[in-house]
């Protein structure tokens, strides 16, 4: 009868490895904060303290860029004012933004993405809020916008503020019903529309002859996207109680989901291929574009699909050094076609290459190929393709981020060398993608849920042989349903000293563990989220011709004037932003006019310092009143480089404030902002 009960008892403990939860609560293993956040920010450590998750492996690569990637996210804040925060795609103006605010909305679902993990809300609940309720969302590019405010619900847990967008959400799908062929049941675009000009598609339909416009086709992105997107109308409508509704848009989806499956695989590629929407010489509608490209993995991304066997056979064309895996990333285009890699487009200021997808690496579509990979790896066993693909993909992705010892991911490489294509000066830092969200989820295997529990499943390879190693990581205060989650994984037990295996810890107690790599699902009762704190700047110029104005001692040219107080603050090296001292006098000064009487009580002043730019060796904030200058008595820190100085004062009633600087010697300064609340 004992060795029964001693074999009954093996046998649901084998049965059973999915929920293992401790037997007594023990504390987490903290990493050092204050430590890491010093050596990855120095002085704008303050920024990240409370914001960003911590993060931690045997893999040094894998650590800096994380950290360089909250970096970038940092520098592509922008404060509107009033109107709150939005994520930008590039640090300066382009073109083709949405003005006056610098907004793009093919990036977002990647900004929203990232954001989602920190634990200041604010940043993303601002920017959707501007998409759906100030016309951010202008449809300007393909999106899949519904689907990230869904995936952001996943992690924060916050209803209130997902359904509240459900009629706009409803709006703007139904608004691309201009791209819906309803006799083929598919939504087509035109591929610069897609932000992808010069795909086979376009290319091909002028003869090979240019590919910028044109080449109007039903293609995997968008109709991925729409399916995501109604999905996530149906599951938000479903947590608004709008049971109709819900069935609606699950309805939708699955119709959509159905044509892509039938429609957009081609068996003769093992790959989702786009098909025409137009006819012409060259092309005609209907048939299939004659070679693979990267885009076509994005039904996975966006859950079309999980593990089957059918469309497995795609995954092989990532593996393939002839086909669509390149030796320094994932070409977007196979070498075989005919136009690959031939340079069409040229910026005519100064005649570098411009952006293209007929073969360069891009990490936009990188980042929604790993995804798609994470999604099929978390939804079944390893097949075709397996979970050190994706540590060695992953790997492979950050060294595009170095420009030799330097940290600065650009727009598109050359997949032979690893080496930036465009180099023009706004693909510094460029954030059309992302990484952050694939080390959470994918990598540490944080896979959220509508319940009240989490998914804890890393996609490490469970012999974790020695060319896709990881033999530690942790990732720590990763917000999830209004409380704190950790997930350690230790080899041997020795890195972080709570034993080998898998922990799962929740606001610091141990909540789950396994000795061995694998899933867990770990109960989390949600917590409510504490409220997103609102400060407006009431500084922020938007348009250069209204209140509130700068003025300044010296460095009068408008534009770095106006840069001084249009709510972007950076301290990248490569990409000056701010207003700029050249005055030869060591005191200097730098003003704001309100056109108007204001109430201010706080100020954040922020120096980049590099180069010829030093940090003020002191500076002092002064008030107008009936046309005279007066001191404020502000609290605050000593000026500081590349950091926001915050200072606080009485709250005073004045039309202009004026930052008075003493230059430290043989150095100009650099204000790369002033905010006043």
């Amino acid at each position: 009868m004992i060795a029964l009960k001693r074999r009954l008892r093996a046998a649901l403990l084998c049965a059973a490895p999915l929920t293992l939860i401790a037997a007594a609560p023990a504390p987490a293993p903290r990493l050092d904060r204050d430590a890491i956040l010093a050596r990855q920010y120095g002085n704008d450590a303050d920024w990240y303290r409370d914001r960003i998750p911590l993060f931690d492996s045997s893999d040094a690569t894998l650590d800096a860029v994380y950290y360089y990637r909250w970096q970038v996210f940092r520098a592509h804040q922008r404060d509107l004012g009033a109107k709150g925060f939005i994520s930008t795609e590039f640090l300066n103006d382009v073109g083709w933004q949405r003005e006056p605010y610098a907004s793009l909305n093919d990036a977002t679902a990647f900004h929203i993405n990232e954001g989602r993990w920190l634990r200041d809300r604010r940043f993303a609940d601002d920017y959707i809020n501007f998409l759906y309720l100030d016309g951010g969302n202008d449809r300007h590019f393909s999106e899949s916008i519904a689907d990230a405010v869904w995936g952001r619900y996943l992690v924060d847990h916050d209803r209130d503020g997902a359904v509240r967008l459900l009629p706009a959400m409803r709006l703007v799908y139904g608004l691309w019903d201009d791209r819906f062929d309803f006799t083929k049941g598919l939504y087509w675009i035109e591929p610069l529309l897609d932000a992808t000009e010069y795909t086979i598609s376009s290319i091909d339909a002028s003869g090979g002859k240019d590919g910028f416009r044109g080449g109007d086709a039903f293609r995997p992105s968008i109709n991925s996207f729409q399916y995501a997107n109604a999905m996530a109308i149906s599951r938000l409508s479903a947590l608004a109680g709008d049971t109709a509704t819900a069935a609606d848009y699950a309805a939708r989806a699955e119709r959509l989901r159905g044509r892509v499956l039938d429609a957009l695989w081609s068996d003769r590629f093992g790959h989702f291929i786009d098909r025409y929407k137009v006819s012409n010489d060259h092309v005609k509608y209907w048939d299939q574009i004659r070679g693979r490209e990267l885009v076509g993995y994005l039904p996975w991304t966006f859950g079309l699909i999980g593990a089957d066997a059918k469309f497995d056979r795609a995954w092989t064309h990532i593996l393939s050094t002839n086909e669509l895996a390149g030796p320094a990333g994932l070409r977007t285009t196979e070498p075989s076609y005919q136009y690959y890699m031939r340079q069409y487009r040229y910026d005519a200021a100064t005649a570098l290459r411009e952006c293209q997808w007929n073969g360069p690496v891009w990490p936009f579509q990188t980042t929604q190929v790993l995804t798609g990979l994470a999604n099929r790896l978390h939804a079944g066993p390893d097949g075709t393709i397996g979970r050190g693909d994706y540590l060695r993909l992953l790997r492979q992705y950050a060294r595009m981020h170095y420009q030799g010892d330097r940290l600065d991911l650009e727009e598109d490489y050359d997949p032979a060398t690893g080496k930036p294509i465009v180099g023009l000066p706004r693909s510094h830092h460029y954030f059309h993608s992302g990484f952050d969200d694939l080390v959470i989820s994918g990598l540490a295997g944080i896979t959220p849920q509508p319940g009240d529990s989490v998914v804890v499943d890393p996609l490490l390879p469970a012999k974790n042989r020695a060319r896709d190693r990881l033999r530690w990581f942790a990732a720590q205060d990763v917000p999830y349903h209004g409380r704190l989650l950790s997930v350690v994984y230790d080899e041997d037990g020795r890195r972080y000293r709570g034993g080998a295996g898998l922990r799962v810890y929740v606001d610091g107690a141990l909540a789950a563990s396994r000795p061995t790599l694998g899933k867990l699902v770990v109960p989390v009762a949600a917590k409510a989220n504490p409220p997103v704190d609102r400060p407006i700047a009431q500084s922020i110029s938007l348009v250069r011709t209204d209140y509130p104005k700068p003025s300044a001692s010296s460095g009068t040219d408008p534009e770095r004037l106006h840069q001084g107080i249009d709510g972007r603050v950076w301290f990248m090296p490569e990409l000056p932003n701010g207003w700029d001292s050249t005055g030869a006098a060591q005191d200097e000064w730098f003003a704001v006019d309100f056109g108007k009487p204001v109430t201010l009580g706080r100020g954040e002043v922020s120096f980049f310092a590099g180069g010829a730019f030093g940090a003020p060796d002191s500076y002092r904030l002064e008030y107008r009143v009936d046309g005279a200058w007066r001191p404020l008595d502000t609290r605050g820190a000593a000026p500081r480089a590349n950091a926001t100085d915050t200072l606080t004062w009485q709250p005073v009633r004045t039309d202009a404030i004026r930052l008075a600087i003493r230059k430290p010697q043989g150095k100009q300064v650099r204000l790369a902002e002033l905010k006043l609340f």
